[in-house]
């Protein structure tokens, strides 16, 4: 006797899981921004974006609104979208944040645990994979966590409430810095072994100098002294 043939599989709906349409939207433009897709002075109208989404104007309007509070565009009606540059004094205030934070922190971390260390070495191993294939938005994104994890270790909640607001120009400033100045990608990993040694050896002093000057870099770039 035949068996009864197994029912079919259940479809799944694709659409189920997609999460909201101001959300995909407001994902899209941040990641085209922080990656340099959509570069400073980019000029975004609500009917590309909603084309290139998939979806209506009014979820556009949202994500834009909140793209504008987080400093990353500004919008003017009728008009559309202007993706805000990364300003010299941004950087400048950029740097100085870091520098207070990431220096008391480097200091904090010594005699610095295995298990930062052995994050540490995860991390530098990933960033010069993805800097040896060409992945900037990638190795930016690692840099940038290479850093949030030495701040995490100290266990100040606030600092690193603060630090984490930073995020977003941190990676549009690597980005940036990364195709803008290639010959810098090597220096950097460089520094990172400096930073990662300094830790190992429990040398606060060396380790607070190296992220020093690591992090200098940037506001001399901002005062366009770097060539």
């Amino acid at each position: 006797m035949p068996s009864a043939p197994s029912a079919a599989p259940a479809q799944e709906n694709p659409a189920a899981k997609q999460p909201p349409a101001a959300d995909r939207v407001y994902t899209h433009v941040k990641r085209g921004v922080l990656e340099r897709r959509y570069q400073g002075g980019t000029l975004l109208t609500e009917g590309e974006l909603a084309e290139e989404v998939g979806v209506s104007r009014t979820p556009v309007r949202e994500a834009l609104l909140r793209l504008e509070v987080e400093g990353l565009i500004r919008l003017y009606p009728k008009k559309g979208a202007l993706v805000l540059p990364v300003s010299a004094q941004e950087i400048a205030d950029v740097v100085e944040t870091r520098q207070l934070v990431e220096e008391h922190a480097a200091r904090k971390a010594v005699p610095a645990p295995p298990g930062l260390i052995r994050r540490l070495e995860e991390l530098l191993a990933r960033q010069k994979e993805q800097a040896a294939a060409g992945d900037l938005a990638g190795a930016a994104l690692t840099d940038r966590t290479f850093h949030a994890e030495i701040v995490r270790s100290g266990g100040n909640e606030i600092l690193s409430r603060l630090y984490d607001q930073l995020r977003d120009r941190q990676l549009r400033m690597g980005v940036a810095v990364m195709h803008s100045h290639p010959d810098r990608i090597a220096k950097t990993l460089s520094e990172h072994e400096e930073i990662l040694e300094a830790l190992r050896s429990g040398d606060a002093e060396a380790a607070v100098d190296v992220v020093h000057r690591h992090v200098s870099w940037f506001s001399h770039l901002a005062r366009g002294e770097v060539r």
